[in-house]
């Protein structure tokens, strides 16, 4: 990654998101209520109107995608076994560990996904859907990696590159109007990511998922360039 000013990489990244979704937007399809739906798709049976509706939209267009990726490279998409909702401490094991509260993670020895649902709606209230729509494709990112067994020397590689997948998924759902972009998205989304990164570049440590410029960087790539740049 260059040396960037944060400044001014939050600039790039802001023309970068904004250029893609207004070349992705439709017509305005927002209700005579004023509110703006995610949408809804064939097998996806969600509308995401509300926190609820917009988690299992995300959950499902998102395994859509990945499927049809899979069948276009001549390979076959294993579905996670369980999309499990927890509360701060009653969360699942994932192998012999324990999960914690304010956290989501994809368990490869149970091939599923669970999610503290308090802390997720929590962030979906303060900082918008773009929560649920970063979170629940990063997660699905590790269980396409654990398919494609992907070989990471550090876990700050595997996080970044699930940022990425992250960003190509909601850019391919938007493309093909499995969602809409709606105005300030692309602030909201590098919202979301500069809130999840990394207090410092350590880059070696065991849990490093990566600084908010290098998340943010790593999601605007898959956005703007697709999986394959991932």
């Amino acid at each position: 990654m260059g040396h960037y000013d944060g400044v001014i990489l939050r600039r790039l990244l802001v023309l970068v998101l904004a250029g893609t979704l207004a070349a992705a937007c439709g017509g305005d399809t927002r209700d005579p209520t004023g509110a703006s739906p995610r949408g809804s798709a064939v097998g996806c049976d969600a509308k995401g109107v509300d926190f609820a509706g917009d988690v299992e939209l995300a959950r499902c267009l998102t395994e859509r995608f990945w499927a049809r990726r899979f069948q276009a490279s001549g390979s076959t998409y294993a579905p996670i076994s369980d999309f499990v909702a927890y509360n701060g401490e009653d969360g699942p094991d994932c192998g012999r560990e324990p999960s914690v509260p304010n956290n989501a993670f994809y368990c490869p020895s149970g091939h599923f996904i669970a999610y503290d649902a308090a802390w997720l709606e929590g962030m979906y209230d303060r900082m918008g859907d773009g929560a649920v729509y970063l979170v629940i494709p990063h997660e699905f990112g590790h269980a396409v990696q654990a398919q494609l067994v992907n070989d990471f020397r550090f876990s700050v590689q595997r996080e970044l590159q699930a940022d990425c997948y992250a960003g190509a998924t909601l850019s391919g759902l938007i493309q093909e109007q499995a969602l809409q972009a709606d105005a300030g998205d692309d602030a909201e989304l590098l919202a979301n990511l500069e809130a999840a990164g990394d207090p410092t570049d350590a880059w070696w440590t065991p849990d490093a998922h990566g600084t908010a410029a290098q998340r943010q960087a790593s999601f605007a790539k898959g956005f703007a360039q697709g999986v394959g740049a991932c």
